[in-house]
C-alpha cells in the first residue's frame, strides 16, 4: 500500500465530504478512492471515517489521523520543493489564479513581464469569478477582490475598487441622469446577472447608510465586459466594479452617476498560503506583481476622476437638474 497517495485520497474524501467528490477532485474511479481508504483503516486497524447516505464524518481517531496527514503531506512536498531548488532559486511551475476580467486587465500584463525577467519560472494563469481553494487546487497565488474571511491565508492589499453606475453619454443625453438609486426604476437598465446579487444593487445612502436598491433589467447578461458593451451601446445604465469601466469612462465612451451615492470600495489583495516555506518563485512573483498592481489600480482611480467634476461641483449641478419624468425617462429607455 501507498501510504502517502492512501494519505492524500483521505484528505480529499475529508475535506469534500464524499468519496465522490473525492474522486472527481482526484481524478480517480470511486471503488479505487473507497478501496484505498477501506486499506488504510485495515492498516492501522482503526475506523476513520462514519460513512452515510448522505455525507463522510471523520471520527475521533480519523480527525487525529487527519491534522497528522496534513503535516506529513506538506512536509513531503516542502523536501520535493528543496530538492527541485525551488528554495534555492526561483524556478518551476507557479498556478496563479483572478477574476476573469482584472485578471485580463491587469495580472496578465504583469505575467508577461515577469515570465520575461523570470525565465526559469512557467505560470498558468487561471481565470475564474469564483474563489478558488488555495489549499484544495494546489493554487501558489490568488488575486481576491473583497473582504477576505479570517483564514490561514496570507494577503497583501494592493488597492481598492468601487461599484460604479454608468451608461453612454448619448443614452443620458435622451433619458436624463438619476439623481438617487430610487430614480432607477425609470431608467432601462442592464445587470450582469453571473452574480447571485446581479439584479440587486448597492448604495450608499445620503446619510452614509448602505441601502439596497432592486433592479428591473431590460437586458440582462452574463459577463460584466458584455454589461458594459451595451451601456456603451446605449441600452441604458449598468452596474460594474470601477476598474472594468475606467477605459470606457476615460475614452468618453461612458459617464459615470450617482457617484455620491456609490458603497464603500473593497479591497483588492494578493493571497498566498501561510502554511510552511513560500518557494522562491512564489515570493518572486509576489513581490514582483504587489507594486505594479498598486500603479494599475492607482491609475485606474484617475482615469474615472479625470473627466469627473469634484463632490461639491457635481452637487450645484444636481441642483439645477432633475431625474425626467416617469413617462419621459419611460419613453427615452426603449428608444
Amino acid at each position: 500500500m501507498d501510504r502517502l497517495e492512501a494519505m492524500s485520497i483521505l484528505v480529499a474524501a475529508a475535506e469534500s465530504g464524499s468519496f465522490s467528490a473525492a474522486s472527481r477532485k482526484l481524478h480517480m474511479p470511486l471503488p479505487t478512492v473507497s478501496r484505498k481508504v477501506a486499506e488504510l483503516e485495515a492498516h492501522l486497524n482503526a475506523r476513520l471515517l462514519v460513512r452515510s447516505t448522505r455525507k463522510l464524518t471523520l471520527t475521533d481517531a480519523g480527525s487525529a489521523y487527519l491534522a497528522a496527514c496534513k503535516q506529513i503531506l506538506e512536509q513531503v512536498s516542502e523536501a520535493e520543493n528543496a530538492a527541485a531548488g525551488e528554495y534555492s532559486a526561483p524556478r518551476g511551475e507557479l498556478l496563479v489564479t483572478a477574476p476573469v476580467v482584472f485578471g485580463r486587465l491587469h495580472v496578465l500584463p504583469i505575467v508577461s513581464e515577469f515570465l520575461a525577467a523570470f525565465p526559469q519560472i512557467t505560470v498558468k494563469l487561471v481565470l475564474a469569478d469564483r474563489n478558488l481553494h488555495l489549499l484544495d487546487e494546489h493554487i501558489d497565488v490568488a488575486l481576491r477582490i473583497g473582504k477576505l474571511p479570517d483564514s490561514s491565508m496570507i494577503a497583501t492589499q494592493v488597492g481598492t475598487v468601487s461599484r460604479v453606475v454608468c451608461a453612454s453619454p448619448q443614452y443620458l443625453s435622451r433619458a436624463g441622469e438619476p439623481q438617487s438609486p430610487a430614480d432607477l426604476a425609470r431608467f432601462s437598465c442592464v445587470v450582469f446577472d453571473a452574480l447571485p446579487s446581479g439584479s440587486i444593487w448597492d448604495f450608499a445612502s445620503n446619510k452614509g447608510r448602505p441601502e439596497s436598491v432592486s433592479i428591473h433589467a431590460r437586458l440582462a447578461v452574463n459577463t460584466a465586459e458584455a454589461a458594459i458593451d451595451a451601456a456603451i451601446a446605449g441600452v441604458g445604465l449598468t452596474n460594474v466594479l470601477s476598474y472594468q469601466a475606467a477605459s470606457a469612462v476615460s475614452e468618453g465612451k461612458l459617464k459615470l452617476v450617482l457617484r455620491d451615492f456609490e458603497p464603500e470600495p473593497v479591497p483588492v489583495s494578493v493571497m498566498h498560503t501561510g502554511q510552511g516555506r513560500i518557494p522562491l518563485k512564489t515570493r518572486s512573483f509576489i513581490d514582483f506583481t504587489v507594486p505594479r498592481l498598486r500603479v494599475a489600480l492607482a491609475h485606474d482611480k484617475s482615469m474615472l476622476s479625470a473627466n469627473d467634476p469634484p463632490r461639491e461641483r457635481r452637487k450645484a449641478a444636481a441642483r439645477g437638474r432633475t431625474a425626467p419624468k416617469p413617462g419621459a425617462a419611460s419613453k427615452a429607455s426603449v428608444a
